[in-house]
């Protein structure tokens, strides 16, 4: 049987979310039964100037396997911090267990729930202070791209809507699955950074340098030591402008950076090759493997050969 998903339509609707589940489980072999539906079966208006006809009404929501609500500018929930009895009756329908996902300001549907209290979640950056006011008991981080805190998933801004998703296939059958449908939407597997590198902030004084040829240098040089003192000699720069053009051009420190693409790179050869855990450490520049130990628990929250069964052995 395939996985069922409900995506819920909420007018004014964010057309752009609302497509990303169909397109996303729809290259993934069959393995998801997507439908999307509303309060009705009537027209859901999109903030673009379109509507779109939901191809259910909130009956859907009793089958469904994962639920998933895109952005919306829904009054109850984006402006009173409340359910309204049209949703709050649609809402009950859904079982215990179900996977409950939201893209961007879907967010402040499930706050309006309660099912994000006392949980870590995300939202769209812009919209991070509204979220606080309406929700202060959750725990927003508005600098990641995605949240997966189980039965509950939420996503950043627009497009992250996609990196959940697919971070959702990888979960649930395995990185090949997921990086041949990121291959097909002409996307990355997996997105460095997070919502920090879009959030508007001044722009550099000189705009004639750049950090881009230092970090695609540090890229192909993981497995080498690389101090910020190095990287800023080869981007020929002071520690000083190098440090803060870099936090201008990534949102991060670098040193963040290289452990976060190093980390990356440890995921990359776990779920593709069979290197040991030691080799997969050198490497990808951690060094020990009690380093690489520590970094995986501590970034993804699994051991080294815990990741590598999980996606191997989906």
């Amino acid at each position: 049987m395939p996985h069922r998903v409900a995506v819920l339509l909420l007018e004014p609707l964010i057309g752009f979310d609302a497509t990303i589940p169909s397109l996303v489980f729809g290259q993934a072999d069959d393995r998801y039964e997507v439908v999307t539906c509303g309060l009705t079966s009537g027209q859901v208006a999109c903030t673009g100037g379109y509507a779109i006809t939901p191809q259910a009404g909130p009956e859907a929501l009793t089958q469904a396997d994962t639920v998933i609500v895109p952005g919306t500018q829904y009054p109850a929930t984006r402006q009173r911090g409340e359910m309204s009895p049209a949703l709050a009756a649609a809402w009950s329908k859904i079982r215990p267990g179900t996977r409950i996902v939201s893209i961007c300001t879907g967010a402040f549907v499930l706050g309006a729930a309660g099912i994000l209290d006392g949980r870590p979640a995300t939202t769209h950056w812009a919209k991070a202070d509204d979220f606080r006011q309406l929700y202060p008991a959750v725990l927003l981080d508005e600098t990641v791209l995605f949240v997966d805190d189980g039965d509950v998933l939420t996503s950043a801004g627009l497009a992250s809507g996609i990196d959940l998703c697919l971070h959702m296939i990888r979960s649930d059958h395995g990185a090949a699955l997921a990086n041949a449908v990121a291959k097909y939407c002409v996307v990355p597997p997996w997105r460095e950074g997070g919502q920090a590198q879009f959030i508007e902030r001044a722009i550099p004084e000189s705009r004639g340098e750049s950090t881009a040829a230092t970090r695609q240098w540090a890229l192909a040089n993981l497995a080498e030591p690389l101090s910020v003192q190095q990287l800023a000699v080869h981007a020929r720069m002071s520690i000083r402008t190098f440090n803060r053009r870099f936090r201008d051009e990534t949102g991060m420190p670098p040193g963040d950076w290289v452990r976060q693409q190093r980390l990356a790179a440890a995921r990359e050869l776990l779920e593709s090759r069979d290197f040991s855990v030691d080799e997969v450490a050198r490497r990808s520049g951690l060094g020990t493997a009690a380093n690489l130990r520590h970094h995986m628990r501590r970034g993804i929250g699994m051991s080294p050969l815990h990741y590598r069964k999980t996606f191997q052995g989906a």
